[in-house]
Order: C-alpha cells, then structure tokens, then sequence
C-alpha cells in the first residue's frame, strides 16, 4: 500500500535515487518491523516520484502512518536545508540580486553559508546562535512539511517550496542581502588595502624602525629607533589618504601614521597577534614588519620578562 508519494520536477536519476535512500535510511530508524515500510522511486522526463509503501493493509497502515509522515517530514526539511537552500541563494543572487560573474557569485554564497553555518574559530555564544537557527528553521520545515502530508499523501515538493514556505525563503533572501552587504564591504576593504599597499611601495623609507607596542585592547604607541615617541606632524604628510579622514578611528590614525613615517621597518609589540588592525598593518606594510613575541621593549612597555631566545630588536 502506498503511503506518501513526494513528486519532484526536472531532477535526474543520481538525485532521485539519493533522496531515496535517505528517506529508506529514516525510515529504517522508525523500527516497524512488520510495517514493511519501503522507498522506491520512479524517473521520468520531465519529474521523479518517490514512494514510501507498506505491505499493511490499508486498515492496519494508519497505525504507522502518522510515524512515517513525521519521519518523512523530518528527512525532507535536512534534505531541502543541505541541497535546495544552496540552489535557492544562487537563484536569488543571480535572478534576484543581479550579480552573474561566476567569482562574484560563488563569493556571496561563501558568505551566506558562513552567516547560516558559521566557522570553527568563532566563539562558543555564536555558535550557539548558529546551531539555534538552524535547528529552527528545519523545525519550520518539518512543521510545514508535516501540515502538508496530513492534508494530502501526495506532495509536490516544488510547490511546496513556492507556495507553503514564504516565511523560509524570506529568511533567505535577508540572508543573501546580508552577505551581499559583506561581500561589497570586503570587496572595498581590499581595494582599500591594495591602495595603502600601493602608497608603501612607491614611498621611500622615512625613518629606519618604527616599534608598533600595543599595550592591550585599543591602546597603542609608536616610537622610533631611539624608543621616542614619534610625532607624525614632523614628517610630510602629504601621503596621507583622505579617506581615513572620513569616521576616522583608532585603526585609521595608526595606519595613517606608520604610512607618514614611513619606517623601513616596523617591529610589532604585541600579545594579540591575531587582531584585526595588526594582521591590516601587516598586510599593508608586508615584508616591512616583524611580530615580535619577546625582547626588552616588550619588557618594559608590556610588563613581559621572559628568559628564552627570541628576537630583540
């Protein structure tokens, strides 16, 4: 007997058979052993149809049916978050969003699969919210998906996508305009670097060192060979971009300064490598800087004492 028959358009076989054997992989985790519950599928031109059966009679075979259609519900929300959503951002960033050069959009997917999966190096209270979300919007989709087969055994897995999940495909188009938002931010923010890298190379040195210390958090200062407080108005300053004039910030002022001095080179004192405006520095400035993990300025200005063999500049 059959119990639920899911119809999907223009797919070929290798998708419907794969669809298949997950739906059977669920339904085996269900335990009616005398249900005799199987998925086949049948492919056509033009659409699949997959078919969950059962060797019940059809008085017997509502006893299993609400298990099954939950089941059944719950595979096909994983199935539509892990192989349709991408499929879906794609249509909204070409179709929708206009972006068609082929790096473009592939960059803007990777920011939407990173805003609804996240990465590993974030930290644990955004993970959470990560997991969160995805664990409710597949609850939305079981739900709905659910709602749907107890009104109808036969289910049009296309016009439930276009007509049952609005809500859903909203989310996603936010998401989409969110990474886009990302993408153009870092598409400046690396026309911006590549400008300031720019500046560096046709610059000749100032000065011989500059020392970078960051103290922690935002604080910073910056001396020259002979451990001075540099003092930015001495140099020409001509070079400086009148772009970080513009909401200028702490990073920008830093930068600002490094390119006025000009240093030929630029030793960096800090316990957080890792920081934004330090991997900036040392982007732009490139060769230019070395990270120093220990010496005496270290000592002095960041209240480190060490006894190892490391750099001292």
């Amino acid at each position: 007997m059959e119990l639920f028959s899911v119809t999907v358009m223009q797919v070929d076989e290798t998708y419907i058979r794969s669809l298949s054997a997950q739906v059977a992989d669920e339904l085996k985790l269900l335990h009616i052993v005398d249900g005799g519950l199987t998925a086949v599928y049948d492919h056509f031109e033009t659409h699949a149809c997959l078919t969950v059966q059962t060797t019940l009679l059809e008085k017997d075979a509502l006893s299993i049916r609400n298990q099954t259609a939950e089941s059944l519900a719950h595979i096909l929300a994983e199935h539509i978050m892990e192989e349709i959503e991408p499929l879906i951002f794609r249509n909204l960033i070409i179709k929708e969003f206009k972006y068609e050069a082929k790096d473009d959009v592939e960059a803007i997917e990777g920011y939407c699969k990173l805003s609804l999966n996240g990465i590993p190096s974030i930290d644990d209270s955004l993970i959470s919210s990560i997991d969160s979300g995805r664990v409710r919007r597949k609850e939305v989709l079981t739900q709905l998906l659910l709602q749907s087969l107890e009104e109808t055994p036969t289910l049009s897995l296309d016009g439930f996508l276009r007509f049952r999940v609005g809500e859903y495909t909203e989310e996603l188009r936010e998401v989409a305009e969110y990474a886009i938002d990302e993408f153009m931010m870092d598409r400046q923010y690396q026309e911006f670097i590549s400008l300031l890298q720019y500046f560096v190379y046709i610059q000749e040195a100032k000065i011989p060192v500059a020392h970078l210390i960051h103290k922690g958090g935002h604080e910073f200062i910056i001396l020259n060979d002979r451990h001075e407080l540099i003092d930015a108005d001495e140099f020409d300053a001509t070079c400086k971009l009148e772009v970080l004039e513009k909401d200028i910030n702490f990073e920008d002022m830093i930068v600002s300064t490094l390119i006025s001095v000009s240093p030929a080179t630029i030793y960096i004192h800090t316990r957080d490598p890792e920081m934004t405006i330090i991997k900036t520095i040392r982007q732009i400035f490139e060769d230019r800087t070395t990270v120093c993990s220990y010496c005496r300025t270290c000592e002095i200005y960041l209240g480190e004492s060490k006894k190892q063999d490391q750099l001292s500049p």
